[in-house]
Parts: structure tokens; C-alpha cells; sequence
């Protein structure tokens, strides 16, 4: 196993953090929000692509995505890739536009969405906590090759403790504020 690096533990758990923040930022709220539509992929040219590689996608208002399809030959895949998305959103073409009507939504859907933002938060502190045992382990190995002291590894072991509550309190933040704005409080 590798030698103990406090820099790749903390590079690792904060991408953990980085993926939960991604992951929330797909996640609709009440409000317009072009990252809603990273994660759709659209058909053209014989080849799955993102859509922000064949359109542009703005928030003119609070409640309306606009996505502007370059091509016009993809308006239609670009449309049926928003349709099939499963965002509930009902694409209105007008010309070389697609409009997006973001709808109000349900208190259902607003606890549904919450659910989901603990879990992904749940996800990052499972990612976390290997981390964390990960770098546990490399210490009891370094100690075992007689590279550090008992005394060494006991400090590191408080200091990798330290940095993953330090990274599952930014999860539990994340999260935390990520409900709020979904219930809308």
C-alpha cells in the first residue's frame, strides 16, 4: 500500500465534496438554473453528446430556461433528450429556441427532492470515510515497515480523524443548505 500523504487524503476527500456539490446542483429547486440540464445527453451525428456542446443554455427569468440549438438539423434530438430526461419539463420549440417552462412544484416533489439530497449527502460521507480508512491503513503499514513511530502514527491517525469530520461537516453543510433551498425555507 502507499505511504501515508495528508495531501491525498485531503485531495480525495474533497472530491467526494466536489461530486456531492455537483450531484445537489442537478437537483431542481424552485428557480430557473441552467446546470439543471448537464446531465442530458443528446443523439446528433451519429454520436451521444452533452448539450452544451451543440446548444446554449441561459436563464432569462426565474421560471425559463432558453436552450439555443446551433444546428438546426438537432433541434428535434435536442428537444427529445429533454423530453426523455425525466425533469418533468415541457420543451415549447420557437424557431431555432426551445423554451423551458420550469414548473411550480409540489410539496410532494420538494420532500422527494430533499430524500434524494440527504442520500448523495450519505454517498459523499460513505466516500469520506474510506478515505479515511485508506489512509488508517497506510499508517499501520508504515508503522509496521518501521518507517514511523507508534507516537508518529498515532498523531497522524488524529490528524486524518480531523480532517474527515472537517470534510463530512462541508458535506453535511452542503446538504443541509441544499434541503433548505428544495423546501424552500
Amino acid at each position: 500500500m502507499a505511504k501515508y500523504e495528508k495531501a491525498d487524503i485531503e485531495r480525495r476527500m474533497q472530491g467526494a465534496v466536489d461530486s456531492l456539490k455537483s450531484d445537489l446542483g442537478g437537483l431542481r429547486t424552485g428557480r430557473a438554473n441552467v446546470s439543471l440540464l448537464d446531465p442530458i445527453q443528446v443523439e446528433v451525428y451519429g454520436a451521444m453528446m452533452p448539450l452544451n456542446q451543440v446548444a446554449t443554455v441561459s436563464a432569462p427569468e426565474p421560471r425559463m430556461l432558453t436552450v439555443q440549438v446551433w444546428d438546426r438539423s438537432n433541434m428535434t434530438p435536442v428537444e427529445k433528450a429533454i423530453r426523455n430526461a425525466g425533469l418533468g419539463i415541457n420543451p415549447i420549440t420557437d424557431g431555432q429556441n426551445i423554451r423551458l417552462p420550469i414548473p411550480d412544484m409540489t410539496a410532494e416533489r420538494r420532500k422527494e427532492l430533499a430524500k434524494l439530497a440527504s442520500q448523495y449527502a450519505e454517498k459523499a460521507r460513505i466516500a469520506i470515510r474510506n478515505v479515511r480508512r485508506d489512509g488508517m491503513e497506510s499508517l499501520k503499514e508504515d508503522e509496521k515497515k518501521k518507517e514511523i513511530s507508534e507516537d508518529d502514527r498515532k498523531r497522524k491517525e488524529e490528524e486524518v480523524q480531523k480532517i474527515t469530520d472537517q470534510f463530512v461537516k462541508l458535506a453535511d453543510e452542503a446538504a443541509a443548505s441544499k434541503e433548505k433551498e428544495i423546501l424552500g425555507q
